[in-house]
């Protein structure tokens, strides 16, 4: 790497004096070739300058004020060279100019790029986004404006400002204030932690205030129904058609891990027979779009083939609002004695340990079916039941019997 050749130079402007008879005297600063040219807002008449030297002539005592102050200025843009170079990733001789006239760049804030950040992502939903992805977004700028009130009681902070300390604050404020369990805060953080990354990829801060911050996600024992749960809830004459509709939705997710958007949103042309020979699921998650590919289980075919060509506009299922199937799963976990919070999202936990990882089905496999672009996100659902536990150990002990 080329060391930098950083000059300052003063000289006269001897093309124009003013009425005293005076020139003015220039700073010129020059850097690797590039050059910038301004007044010092000092003078002298020409003939008490040297030009050589760069500096009045004489030891007068006006002479010697004017050179100090000359000395001055160039300690002074020495200095700015060295911060910026310290802290920037580059330095040019106009941010050095500007540094020692005071002219800095507008000071940007946390919810200023906050709010642009969720502005263009408000622009991006149905495209790359989703809406609940944007109301988290929301939520935690929300969340910061209220912390700063609060704490500091300021509406906006500058984005260098933010340090350890505001950053802890702002947990200690989310776990006391707000009353978010340990996970709700770590995903607030997680948000607040992407806005300060962009601040930094765009060069507006210069070290990341999060370094020596760990973010502490705790692993939650998801979930899910057993197969005696399933059969109950299968079996199960419902009083209404709404409850057996809402039973339908879930039971295909259960046996094919469609989460509520990808259920909500399957169309006929996802079903499609694959290389066996046999119906598939061939579609892509709404939230990450990727890949999905499940086969079509006898349970899951029968469910769409009781709704085939009964629903409105190319519907496949009768698939209510999130919040309508929730409401109506608890009820049908209270006709069917199952003590456990059933939520839609529960199916899909279902799937991942009971349907599939329970049944012997690798890991792999079953990550692959959920489209999961991380294999950390299916051991997140998945557990090894007790079921599994026994079936494995009844091989083991078959085969140490064969070697007695």
């Amino acid at each position: 790497m080329s060391k930098s050749t950083f000059k300052i130079l003063f000289y006269l402007r001897k093309n124009y004096l003013n009425k005293e008879g005076k020139a003015g005297i220039m700073i010129r600063l020059s850097l690797n070739g590039e050059i910038s040219q301004f007044s010092s807002k000092l003078d002298i008449e020409p003939d008490k300058w040297d030009t050589t030297l760069g500096k009045a002539k004489g030891n007068t005592q006006k002479a010697r004020q004017l050179n100090e102050t000359l000395e001055d200025i160039r300690a002074s843009l020495k200095n700015h060279y060295r911060d910026i170079e310290v802290h920037e990733s580059f330095v040019t001789v106009e941010k050095i100019r500007n540094a020692f006239l005071g002219i800095t760049a507008k000071q940007r804030t946390l919810l200023e790029l906050f709010k642009k950040h969720n502005e263009d992502a408000r622009k991006l939903v149905g495209i790359s986004k989703t809406p609940a992805t944007l109301a988290k977004y929301d939520r935690c700028y929300r969340r910061l404006e209220e912390f700063m009130k609060v704490k500091y009681n300021i509406s906006d902070i500058s984005l260098k400002e933010i340090g350890h300390m505001f950053i802890t604050d702002f947990e200690n404020y989310l776990r006391t204030e707000s009353k978010c369990n340990e996970n709700t805060t770590a995903k607030f953080m997680q948000t607040f932690k992407m806005i300060v990354i962009i601040a930094k990829n765009n060069g507006w801060i210069y070290t990341d205030p999060f370094s020596n911050y760990k973010i502490r996600l705790k692993r939650v024992d998801r979930g899910y129904l057993t197969d005696a749960e399933l059969q109950k809830i299968m079996k199960k004459k419902f009083p209404t058609k709404r409850l057996e509709q809402v039973r339908d939705v879930f039971l295909f997710s259960c046996y094919t891990g469609l989460s509520y958007v990808d259920v909500k949103e399957l169309k006929a042309s996802d079903i499609r027979i694959s290389f066996d020979g046999k119906p598939w699921i061939m579609t892509h998650r709404h939230k990450t779009d990727t890949p999905v590919n499940v086969p079509l289980l006898k349970i899951p075919q029968a469910i769409l083939q009781k709704y085939e060509g009964q629903l409105p506009k190319g519907q496949l299922l009768p698939v209510l609002s999130n919040q309508k199937l929730n409401s109506y799963l608890k009820e049908i976990a209270d006709l069917c004695g199952i003590n456990k919070n059933i939520t839609f999202h529960l199916a899909r936990h279902t799937f991942a340990t009971t349907t599939t990882l329970a049944k012997g089905v690798p890991i792999e496999t079953v990550s692959k079916m959920l489209g999961h672009t991380n294999i950390e996100t299916t051991q997140i659902y998945a557990r090894i039941t007790n079921e599994k536990i026994r079936k494995d150990m009844e091989v083991l002990a078959g085969k140490l019997d064969a070697m007695l």
